[in-house]
């Protein structure tokens, strides 16, 4: 059932157009995923979808009788209401007495726990937090979240996603999680350079779709450059020439030369740079820490490698950027020593964006650091430094106080990289960072030539760069697991009686090791299909492309329009079991190949 519709929206802000004539279709249980490079325009797209922002033109049409539940990046609050006031505001006093315990369970979850606390006493994060129990307390057929996994901790956020992949009505959200996106999502929805694309796929499906999809549009630029090449050279060849030529052939070379070539996707690409690194690094003896009457860390001893890659997690509040401060100096421990080498450099990437001076250039922010930056490819100079962060050329010369939150993130990681640092410490870098910037840090960090030391929720960043976790607990002992994120769980999960239950993996493997099943062959219908099942796919393919072309045809005669979005839907769902089946003859298929070997 089609619930929402957004027909040719656009929308512009000063010179840079955001949106440029975009159409967007919601169905129920649709769960979509908004992904695409910081200032492109996502939240803009979500507060529109939203009704908190209106397009330059275009529509939003809901169905009757739909209700949206919004969580904005950035929530504002009345200082003055209590948690449980702001979580109920504009809801009927009845309403507050059914949902009371329901509302108290969420906030519980999310590590919020004195519901009569007053708003104004609440940091950043704890204000999200409270953002997001008020939106999932109000029933809705549409949840709308911009960025919810900010702020939450690795629990938090294995509960809500738990939450979200069992909620029965439409969602859309941003978020750089991309586990998240995995788990949750079934569409994916990318903006980039004011247009939309959707995807009916999690995230890795996405990611396989789109480069099939590049792949495709670089082969026709290829082809239209080589037409292009022929009809210059024919065009070239004088009046005469021409004018024995027909019209349409004129206007084809016009065609081909007025197009608009296919755009590389912005991309940052960095090389790792650093300052020389002596033998000693940071030695911390015997470390405690308190807050209050709470331990936040208790005798704690680490000698920290010139490779290491460090991942800190554990609840909010359990000390993990105290740690972090204390060792750049910003907070003292309470007993214990931290020792840092002489020829260390930090770098400190911090939950807080730099205070800077609104007014300043962007440029000239980078440039208070150097003016040039030595890389393993040459020198950079700071404007080049800062395309490379996808700061055009206008961008850096406007003030900072232009910039998003998330262009703002860049620039402060662009600062600090240019100071050539040959130790990190990051705490929750993914913050408000797209996913584009993500696979950029994540390649620079494995080839960086220093330690680093990461605060982070992110499983998937924390997966793929860190050898090792530091477990902050609440009785202030910090735990070492060797391994990425994936690893520390399984190992947490481990207990004393695992080896009792060893055996049977053992005579598992040996139950596998039997003789070839000769018989093992396809029958004559699977034959069949396999041969066919490729044909199959792409004509399901071809018809949902035809069908969105009919769709956006048809986009402004609403019955019309629900039923060619039920017809998809059901290609959509074809396709699916198709693509299961698929995988299942292939799979049999090399077990067939193997068996005869």
């Amino acid at each position: 059932m089609l619930l929402l519709s957004a027909e040719k929206i656009t929308k512009s802000y000063s010179n840079k157009k955001l949106l440029q004539d975009i159409s967007f279709y919601l169905n129920s249980e649709d769960k979509v995923g908004i992904i695409g490079i910081n200032g492109t325009g996502k939240s803009t797209f979500l507060k529109i979808i939203a009704d908190y922002e209106s397009p330059d033109s275009g529509k939003v049409t809901k169905s009757s009788g739909i209700r949206i539940g919004y969580l904005p990046q950035n929530p504002i609050f009345e200082e003055n209401l209590t948690i449980l006031e702001q979580v109920f505001k504009a809801c009927s006093q009845s309403f507050k007495e059914e949902n009371d315990y329901l509302a108290k369970t969420i906030l519980n979850k999310l590590g919020i726990t004195d519901f009569n606390s007053t708003v104004t006493n609440l940091s950043g994060g704890e204000k999200k937090r409270v953002a997001i129990a008020s939106v999932l307390v109000n029933p809705c057929e549409i949840l709308i979240l911009d960025e919810p996994t900010n702020h939450l901790d690795n629990e938090m956020v294995l509960w809500l996603e738990n939450y979200l992949r069992k909620y029965t009505g439409s969602l859309m959200m941003i978020t750089h999680d991309r586990y998240f996106l995995d788990r949750v999502t079934n569409k994916i929805v990318e903006i980039s350079n004011g247009n939309l694309f959707s995807y009916t796929a999690n995230y890795t499906q996405y990611l396989e779709i789109r480069a099939a999809r590049e792949q495709s549009e670089i082969a026709t630029e290829r082809k239209n450059k080589s037409l292009f090449r022929k009809e210059l050279a024919w065009i070239q060849r004088g009046p005469r020439a021409r004018g024995t030529k027909s019209k349409s052939r004129i206007e084809k070379f016009e065609t081909l030369r007025d197009r608009e070539g296919v755009e590389d996707g912005e991309k940052l690409t960095l090389s790792s740079v650093s300052t020389r690194l002596g033998r000693k690094i940071i030695e911390i003896n015997d470390l405690s820490k308190k807050y209050g009457d709470k331990q936040l860390i208790r005798h704690f001893d680490l000698v920290l490698l010139r490779d290491a890659r460090l991942g800190i997690i554990g609840k909010n509040g359990s000390g993990k950027s105290t740690f972090l401060k204390m060792i750049m100096g910003q907070s003292l421990p309470d007993t214990g020593t931290i020792s840092i080498g002489e020829t260390v450099k930090i770098g400190y990437f911090s939950q807080e964006v730099e205070n800077v001076s609104p007014s300043l250039r962007v440029i000239d922010y980078i440039k208070n650091v150097a003016e040039n930056i030595v890389t393993v490819d040459g020198i950079l100079t700071a404007s080049q430094l800062l395309e490379l962060f996808l700061f055009t050329a206008e961008q850096q010369y406007t003030t900072i106080e232009r910039l998003s939150g998330g262009e703002r993130r860049r620039l402060f990681l662009c600062r600090i990289l240019m100071e050539a640092p040959n130790i990190l410490l990051l705490d929750e870098p993914t913050n408000d960072l797209d996913i584009e910037a993500l696979v950029v840090l994540e390649d620079y960090l494995s080839s960086f030539n220093g330690a680093v030391v990461v605060v982070s929720h992110d499983r998937y960043f924390l997966d793929k760069v860190i050898h090792s976790v530091l477990e902050m607990n609440d009785d202030g002992v910090i735990k070492k697991y060797n391994g990425g994120y994936s690893d520390y769980l399984e190992k947490k999960d481990l207990d004393i009686s695992l080896v009792k239950t060893q055996a049977p993996v053992v005579e598992k493997i040996k139950t596998t090791n039997t003789p070839k099943n000769k018989n093992l062959k396809f029958s004559f219908h699977e034959q069949k299909e396999f041969k066919e099942i490729d044909k199959v796919i792409a004509d399901l393919e071809a018809d949902i492309t035809s069908m969105d072309e009919k769709i956006q045809k048809n986009a402004s005669n609403y019955s019309t329009l629900q039923q060619l979005m039920a017809e998809k839907e059901q290609l959509e769902t074809t396709l699916a079991e198709k693509m299961d089946r698929w995988v299942y003859l292939n799979d049999l298929a090399e077990k067939i190949e193997a068996n005869s070997l």
